[in-house]
């Protein structure tokens, strides 16, 4: 997805939410690996760990492209043996994840730049044209749509409250809103002081989504209400997403840091300095390590209880997108037009191709596959060895 600047605004005046309260106990997703054969939302799992179950082939070649015609900056997710993308001319779609043929394509009125979010046999995604679409992931066929008062360039999150399943999503209006997911009902909208660009972590039953108000929010998803606030002052204008493990949210901002902060305590407990740059770039978490990309043209790597750094690896441009962790490999594209997969322990390059167009999408990294789009309006999908007779893919019909 393509995170737009952030603008200082006018304060809102609340941090408040409008909301009605839901029954029922949220359920809490557990911080797993995105399953071998799946990567149903952007980053992976509802943490945004960024973490893919199978690892990579030692050596990667070109499968197959799709052309979108447009460029494609949303984040592709895989579930059901599909590949799942928006892009630049205005539709979502939909292609078989083994060969890249086409299969369906569902148009909005404006760019699709959001990641979708793959649940129950519905994609849900958001348009610039101010609409948040849910569609039936097998015929592409529209099952409800919502107005937000913006664009919306995140990713939905998800979660069980009671028997409901609810999906959660920011917009460019300063709100994040809940719907029903069955229905497309509005459950509650929380109002931050500016646009909320990535997507929200969702763990233990709260949302944690950074906005361009400079503050980290925490909001209880039965309810729609504020439970904890991280101010970070100044210019520190969170633009991407942040992962959330453990009681403690990871991401960086405009300030020209990427942070750790510690929700519980309301403190940063480390800050990571760029002396001229900002990060955009979603963070992929392990055990030990951060990796975080960074528009001083870098993919970083620090320790994770320290921010202490244990490498970085110089790309030719910025590093909007955002990296993922797949067994002891990293694999992310840059600004310079490649795909890198570089190692885990030291950050050597192991692999690159050159693309030649922008790479503002992250990977999805699904049984040994990387898909990612590219400014250049083709959906690429490497793997350890180039499909043999297949055709590339191309367009769908609309729908």
């Amino acid at each position: 997805m393509v995170l737009a600047p952030c603008l200082t605004l006018p304060l809102a005046g609340t941090l408040g939410p409008h909301a009605p309260e839901l029954s029922g106990a949220a359920t809490a997703p557990s911080r797993t690996a995105a399953a071998e054969e799946e990567w149903t939302l952007f980053r992976g799992d509802p943490h945004l760990s960024g973490i893919a179950a199978a690892g990579l082939p030692a050596e990667l070649d070109l499968a197959w492209t799709y052309d979108a015609g447009k460029a494609i900056t949303s984040s592709p997710v895989v579930a059901g043996g599909r590949v799942f993308f928006g892009a630049d001319d205005h539709a979502v779609h939909c292609a078989d994840a083994s060969t890249g043929a086409p299969i369906w394509k569902f148009m909005t009125e404006d760019l699709v730049e959001a990641p979708p979010l793959v649940l129950d046999g519905t994609v849900f995604i958001g348009s610039n044209d101010t609409f948040f679409y849910a569609i039936d992931a097998a015929s592409g066929e529209l099952r409800w749509k919502a107005p937000t008062m913006d664009k919306i360039l995140g990713g939905a999150n998800h979660v069980k409250v009671g028997e409901r399943s609810v999906v959660v999503v920011g917009s460019y209006d300063n709100r994040l809103y809940a719907f029903d997911a069955a229905s497309g009902e509005q459950l509650w909208a929380y109002e931050t002081d500016n646009y909320v660009n990535g997507t929200p972590a969702i763990d233990q039953g709260r949302a944690i989504f950074g906005g361009c108000d400079a503050i980290l929010h925490v909001v209880d998803v039965t309810t729609g209400k504020r439970t904890a606030a991280v101010e970070l002052g100044g210019d520190s204008h969170i633009a991407g997403s942040a992962a959330f493990l453990d009681g403690r949210a990871y991401f960086g901002h405009y300030g020209n840091q990427f942070v750790c902060v510690d929700v519980t305590k309301g403190e940063v407990v480390w800050a990571y300095d760029s002396p001229r740059q900002a990060f955009f770039s979603s963070p992929a978490i392990t055990d030990e390590l951060v990796v975080f990309g960074g528009r001083d043209r870098h993919l970083h790597c620090v320790r994770r209880g320290t921010g202490e750094p244990v490498w970085k690896f110089r790309t030719r441009r910025k590093v909007d997108g955002s990296p993922v962790v797949t067994g002891d490999a990293v694999v992310f594209g840059s600004d310079d037009g490649r795909m890198y997969v570089l190692g885990l322990e030291d950050g050597a390059e192991r692999w690159s191709y050159d693309i030649g167009e922008p790479v503002l999408s992250s990977p999805a990294v699904v049984g040994g596959r990387v898909y990612v789009g590219a400014n250049d309006g083709q959906l690429y999908c490497f793997a350890a060895e180039k499909a043999a007779d297949k055709e590339p893919g191309q367009e769908g019909g609309d729908r």
